[in-house]
């Protein structure tokens, strides 16, 4: 068996209120001097005032880089910006987009990055995995885990409903994914850690335990799927790859975004995958479609503006966008039609 690295983050707060300890938080990681922020502009305008406030008397008043979306160009503009002003770290600020730009530009300059999640849509906020539009593959590409994480559930249970619902998706669909990693292993030979699986089907069983909860935005809830979050994000650092947290399930919200872009979140469509995906597989797709609707989260394309046709496609597609990348998906080889009639036999379509 091949080696791999494990990376972890070293600092974890998660609470309500947490962002008046920034300071505290950063000191305890060892990082001393001005920091430089990105982050959309409506995190910058909701939560921004109360950040500069806490950081200005003992860190400086920090640099903010706003970006519009996770892309190539805003990547090396935040990196043009954090060599020129020397700061101590990059922190990603927001929900998917602000944290995959700086985790890129952090490992590209070889600066700690601060993960400070504003909402709970997905489990990029602790993993090593990245995703930019612009470069020549759909799916995530590896960087460092972040170093610190600072959660504040305040801000997070305040945040657009739908975007928790997608963070549920993301998490149910570890079932699938974990299913099409031991399939990899048993017919590929393919490194497999039990460890990091049980890891992240754990945080997939929690939102299966307490969906109702979780889909009426009580804070224990909302405080578990952020923890939750984070630990699926841990279990692809301790496995040294995605293959915990994506599967067959990832490869269909990826083909869907080459189909139709900016259709629906990454988590709704994991989670739509995730039940289809699962009925191949002979599993719990019914568990799985009945946790989503609790969390009020998609569980039919239409929801989210997808057609039938589109589902279809995607579901052909979905082995050609990683063909190393072994699953359900590549051992079945669905044509459109059973594509098309999985999709109905599912009510997804």
């Amino acid at each position: 068996m091949g080696l791999h690295a494990i990376e972890l983050p070293r600092r974890i707060l998660v609470g309500s209120g947490v962002i008046s300890e920034f300071t505290g938080f950063l000191e305890a990681l060892g990082l001393s001097g001005r920091v430089l922020i990105v982050s959309g502009s409506h995190v910058r305008g909701s939560i921004g005032s109360r950040i500069v406030n806490v950081l200005a008397k003992s860190h400086g008043i920090p640099i903010w880089v706003e970006v519009e979306a996770a892309t190539l160009d805003e990547v090396e503009r935040v990196q043009r910006t954090a060599a020129r002003e020397e700061v101590a770290a990059v922190v990603g600020i927001g929900g998917g987009k602000s944290v995959d730009v700086a985790k890129v530009a952090a490992y590209n300059t070889g600066l700690p990055l601060i993960s400070v999640p504003t909402s709970a849509s997905h489990d990029g906020i602790a993993s090593p995995m990245a995703s930019i539009k612009g470069m020549d593959r759909p799916y995530s590409m590896i960087c460092h885990a972040p170093l610190g994480i600072l959660a504040d559930i305040d801000v997070i249970a305040n945040a657009p409903v739908r975007l928790l619902a997608s963070g549920c998706g993301d998490l149910l669909a570890k079932i699938t994914a974990v299913r099409d990693w031991q399939l990899a292993w048993e017919d590929k030979n393919e490194y497999y850690g039990e460890y990091a699986a049980s890891l992240a089907l754990l945080s997939a069983r929690f939102v299966m335990r307490r969906a109702e909860e979780i889909g009426r935005r009580e804070i224990d809830g909302v405080r578990g799927v952020v923890e939750a979050l984070i630990s699926a994000g841990v279990a692809a650092g301790i496995a040294g790859s995605s293959r915990p947290c994506s599967g067959g399930e990832h490869l269909f919200s990826h083909a869907l975004s080459l189909i139709t872009p900016g259709v629906g979140l990454h988590g709704e469509k994991c989670g739509l995958g995730a039940i289809m995906v699962s009925k191949i597989q002979g599993d719990e797709w019914k568990g799985i479609s009945d946790s989503l609707r609790k969390v009020n989260a998609p569980t039919m394309a239409k929801q989210i503006g997808l057609t039938e046709e589109q589902v279809a496609k995607a579901l052909v597609m979905a082995p050609s966008v990683r063909p190393e990348r072994y699953t359900i998906l590549h051992k079945v080889s669905l044509d459109y039609d059973s594509a098309l009639r999985l999709a109905r036999e599912t009510s997804v379509v």
